[in-house]
């Protein structure tokens, strides 16, 4: 595709994407999305062109026991997502946005890439891998750069960069530095990497479990307890707020979270991982300023901590 033709058709096949086309402003030029993409709420008028193989709505410890099933009988990986081709086919895209990050979370870049090459005009296709909040920075500018949105692409880098350096400059004076345990999975548990331990740095805490740039890694409930935290944040890949308060509450996560010193002291906390965390696109930014809110209660306002974020009540032992 020429990132200088005018009006491309674009399909995006993750959330972070979509939002990142919205921010660009090409909005109106995406014809197709994932299941999944439904921020900013108006795409939820384009077709779906993917759809989980397993069950997406039960427990945490349900889903996880799905994907084995589906590694062991296949032998190994398995797509755990479908893909529309005879609509993509009908679409008709020029640009297909995915992700090459996680084949648990979305299709994975090789079938897209495999399916577009097969399509009668074989769209170009944009797959992020960021790592960091230098690569989601830079996955804005690659795709302004491919849809000719350059200069809007920079314009909103700048703008996230300067929330970004606003927050880690306060934190600079604050004399606290709690130490932050961030859960992505709860059952079993799995502490959050990538850009989640960044995001605690700048958010003036200390992360105890994640590896900054590296992937999300399995811990168990005996690791949170050893890390001793100050604060806990529970932030499970694709949940809703709500549905991290009703994980929360079941028995295999409830009794582990009273043992922790962070539980006794109130500062367990949920927070949005459907939209918020997971998704990396321009409100990774909101996430950071939730959790600059939960770190230091008092010290900010942001509408993201009143939307996203809610105390987790716990009975501690």
């Amino acid at each position: 595709m020429d990132p200088n033709s005018s009006q491309p058709r674009i399909v995006s096949l993750l959330p972070a994407t979509t939002e990142i086309a919205c921010a660009l402003g090409l909005g109106g030029q995406l014809v197709g999305r994932s299941h999944e993409c439904d921020f900013p709420p108006e795409v939820l008028s384009l077709p779906a062109l993917t759809a989980p193989r397993i069950d997406a709505a039960g427990s945490s410890r349900a889903i996880h026991e799905a994907v084995g099933r589906a590694r062991e009988a296949a032998g190994g990986p398995q797509p755990l997502f479908s893909l529309d081709t005879p609509r993509l086919v009908t679409l008709a895209p020029d640009l297909i946005l995915t992700q090459a990050a996680c084949d648990v979370c979305a299709v994975s870049a090789d079938e897209v890439r495999a399916v577009a090459a097969r399509l009668p005009k074989p769209p170009r296709v944009v797959a992020v891998n960021p790592a960091t909040l230098d690569d989601v920075m830079n996955d804005l500018i690659v795709v302004g750069r491919e849809t000719g949105t350059l200069a809007k692409a920079r314009e909103v880098v700048a703008r996230l960069r300067a929330r970004v350096a606003s927050i880690a400059c306060r934190v600079r004076t604050f004399p606290e530095r709690p130490r932050v345990a961030v859960i992505e999975w709860l059952d079993p548990p799995m502490a959050a990497g990538n850009w989640v331990p960044e995001m605690v740095k700048l958010a003036g805490g200390i992360d105890v479990l994640g590896r900054a740039g590296a992937h999300s890694h399995w811990i168990t409930w005996d690791d949170v307890a050893a890390a001793d935290p100050d604060v806990v944040v529970l932030v499970p890949c694709g949940f809703t707020l709500e549905r991290v308060i009703a994980e929360a509450a079941t028995p295999a996560v409830r009794e582990r979270l009273a043992t922790l010193r962070a539980a006794r002291e109130g500062r367990v906390v949920a927070i949005d991982g459907h939209h918020l965390f997971n998704r990396p696109g321009p409100r990774l930014v909101d996430s950071l300023e939730a959790l600059a809110g939960v770190l230091h209660p008092g010290r900010f306002r942001f509408p993201a901590t009143a939307a996203f974020v809610r105390p987790v009540p716990v009975a501690t032992r």
